[in-house]
């Protein structure tokens, strides 16, 4: 298939959606978290491609627009597992048996840190702070966030064996 045939980097759905958050701000940058988020939510990270063309919608050269990806930690710009475990790396977690907690989760998924599970099911992530000090260690696997961490509860979120689901 030629570039010509390729399909477009945002469906006309998504650019539709795009322009419409970008109406709803003050500005249409305001937007720029919410539709990184939203392609993020439909094809599981942000690629090139799309971050260029979702630019424009935000009156954003394509170089804004990464700035604001590439700071942003909860949004990817390079592919993920279908599952991200963000494993806090606060002092208080670090107190608390983070380091610990992060041994047994690479010892039980197969991976470290920044790496996927062979079939895509995992990613390991450190996170700066997940803001749940007092139930450290913490992590967060994607909108659920688990206090007071230890590998007893690996049982119950990844089956013995583990390297993925």
């Amino acid at each position: 298939m030629s570039t010509a045939d390729a399909p477009p980097p945002l469906s006309t759905e998504e650019s539709a959606h795009i322009a419409a958050l970008a109406a709803h701000g003050e500005t249409p940058r305001s937007a720029c978290i919410e539709a990184l988020k939203y392609i993020q939510s439909r094809h599981g990270w942000v690629n090139d491609d799309r971050l260029a063309a979702a630019a424009p919608l935000l009156g954003m050269s394509a170089a804004e627009l990464d700035s604001v990806a590439t700071f942003y930690n909860l949004i990817f710009r390079e592919p993920v597992g279908r599952h991200v475990i963000f494993l806090c790396d606060s002092v208080s977690c670090w107190i608390m048996g983070r380091e610990r907690v992060c041994a047994k989760l690479r010892e039980r998924l197969g991976i470290s840190q920044g790496e996927t599970t062979a079939d895509g099911a995992y990613t390991l992530l450190p996170i700066v702070c997940l803001g749940h000090c007092d139930h450290a260690p913490a992590m967060l696997i994607g909108e659920t966030l688990y206090g007071d961490v230890d590998a007893a509860q690996f049982n119950g979120l990844f089956p013995p064996g583990a390297r993925g689901p």
